[in-house]
């Protein structure tokens, strides 16, 4: 069954069809729910809470982007809605204060630093860099988008991944040298 003729069988509420494209995205949907939540159990639970809800707003799916971008989104709102109700609370940021930021096209990380060391050194973050961080280099979302999903300006999305891009490469010299320099 091809990927449209699925989506349209679930929106008149066919079971099987539903089951079919569960099991084609919840492999995948786990993997980003599990880069914001660490407890296996409650990713499984944010991941579960996003399908129901993605079927119960199909009809909203325009096919303006991919099915799996669509669902992905409504899972990391739903991740974010679960820590925030953990009072994870994103830090309010003063914008008057913030200023804007210049993108660095030239970050990088020494050689012999693999993506598993800069997710690890990610999850030490401070939530408040750790978060858009995440959307911005894992997921690829641009500042635009981050600030709809955090639900801050576009100013605020540059500052804080801009700094928490410093602060993870800060973490990853220290972890390599032990000194940060």
């Amino acid at each position: 069954m091809i990927q449209h003729q699925l989506i349209e069988a679930c929106k008149q509420n066919d079971r099987r069809a539903q089951l079919k494209l569960y099991n084609k995205y919840c492999d995948g949907m786990y993997y980003v729910a599990r880069r914001f939540i660490n407890d296996p159990f409650e990713a499984e639970d944010a991941m579960q809470e996003a399908f129901i809800k993605a079927f119960e707003k199909l009809a909203q799916f325009t096919g303006e982007v991919s099915f799996g971008a669509w669902l992905k989104r409504i899972v990391i709102n739903k991740c974010l809605d679960k820590l925030k109700a953990r009072k994870l609370e994103l830090v309010a940021m003063n914008e008057q204060v913030l200023g804007t930021v210049e993108e660095e096209e030239n970050w990088n990380v020494d050689d012999g630093i693999g993506i598993e060391e800069v997710k690890q050194t990610m999850e030490q973050l401070p939530e408040k860099y750790r978060y858009p961080l995440m959307l911005y280099l894992l997921e690829g979302y641009d500042h635009e988008e981050i600030s709809e999903i955090l639900d801050i300006s576009q100013v605020a999305s540059r500052t804080l991944v801009h700094r928490g891009k410093k602060k993870l490469q800060d973490e990853l010299k220290m972890r390599k040298h032990g000194t940060g320099y």
